[in-house]
C-alpha cells in the first residue's frame, strides 16, 4: 500500500483539494472506487444536515426521524470514507499479487490463489459501498415531505449522490468477478449488487418525483 495511505494519512484527513489532485495524477489510487465512496460521504452528509436543519417547531411531528437520520447520515459519512481506504488498500493487495513470480508452476499455484483471494477482498469492499447507498437513499427519502422544505433540493442532491455512488461501486464489484475465480461466488454477487441498484434507483426515483412535487407526508410510524 502507497505510503499516503498510511494511518495517519487516510483520505478522509486530506483537504478535498488535495484529494482531487491525487485523483487527477498518474497514481491508480484513489481510483473510481474510493471515488464512488466519497461521493456517498458527502451524500451522506447532506442527508444529517437536512434532519439538522427541520429541528423546528413546524416539523416537530418528524421529530423521532430527524434524529435518527442525523445518526445515520454522520455514520454513514464516516463508514463511506473508511471504504474510500479499503477500497484504495484492496487495489493495492491485488497489484501486489499480479506482481508475484510465476515461473515455476508452484509460482504459478501461490499467484493465482493470492489473486483470487485479492480480487474478492477487491469485490467485497465496493459491494459494501452499494450496501450503505441504499441505507444512504432509504433515508434521503425517508425525510422528502418530512423536512425542512427549504432543503428540499439537498435531499434531491444526496439521491443523486447515492445513486452515482452505488452505480461506480457496483462496476468495481462486477469488474472483479472474473478473477476470483469462482463462478458460483460470482454470479451471487452478481446478483447481488443488482438487486441492489434496482432498490436504489426505485428509492432516488421516487424520492425525487416527491421533491419536485412539494407535497408534504404523514410522519412514519413508531
Amino acid at each position: 500500500m502507497p505510503d499516503d495511505l498510511s494511518p495517519q494519512h487516510r483520505f478522509g484527513e486530506l483537504s478535498l483539494a488535495t484529494f482531487v489532485d491525487r485523483l487527477t495524477s498518474s497514481d491508480p489510487v484513489p481510483g473510481g472506487g474510493s471515488a464512488s465512496a466519497v461521493a456517498a460521504s458527502l451524500a451522506a452528509g447532506l442527508v444529517a444536515m437536512v434532519a439538522a436543519l427541520s429541528d423546528r417547531p413546524k416539523y416537530v411531528d418528524h421529530a423521532a426521524l430527524h434524529g435518527r437520520a442525523q445518526e445515520v447520515g454522520r455514520r454513514l459519512a464516516t463508514r463511506f470514507l473508511q471504504l474510500a481506504d479499503e477500497d484504495a488498500e484492496a487495489y493495492g493487495t491485488f497489484a501486489a499479487a499480479a506482481k508475484l513470480p510465476r515461473e515455476t508452476d508452484e509460482e504459478r499455484v501461490t499467484r493465482s490463489a493470492a489473486l483470487a483471494a485479492a480480487a474478492r477482498k477487491a469485490a467485497e469492499v465496493p459491494l459494501a459501498t452499494v450496501e450503505a447507498c441504499l441505507e444512504l437513499v432509504s433515508m434521503a427519502e425517508s425525510l422528502v415531505g418530512r423536512s425542512n422544505v427549504n432543503a428540499s433540493s439537498d435531499l434531491y442532491v444526496a439521491t443523486l449522490l447515492g445513486e452515482a455512488a452505488a452505480r461506480g461501486a457496483a462496476e468495481n464489484v462486477l469488474v472483479n468477478l472474473p478473477s476470483i475465480g469462482d463462478e458460483g461466488l460470482a454470479g451471487k454477487m452478481t446478483s447481488s449488487v443488482m438487486s441492489l441498484l434496482d432498490s436504489i434507483e426505485e428509492l432516488a426515483a421516487a424520492a425525487q418525483a416527491m421533491v419536485r412535487d412539494g407535497a408534504t407526508r404523514e410522519p412514519l410510524p413508531e
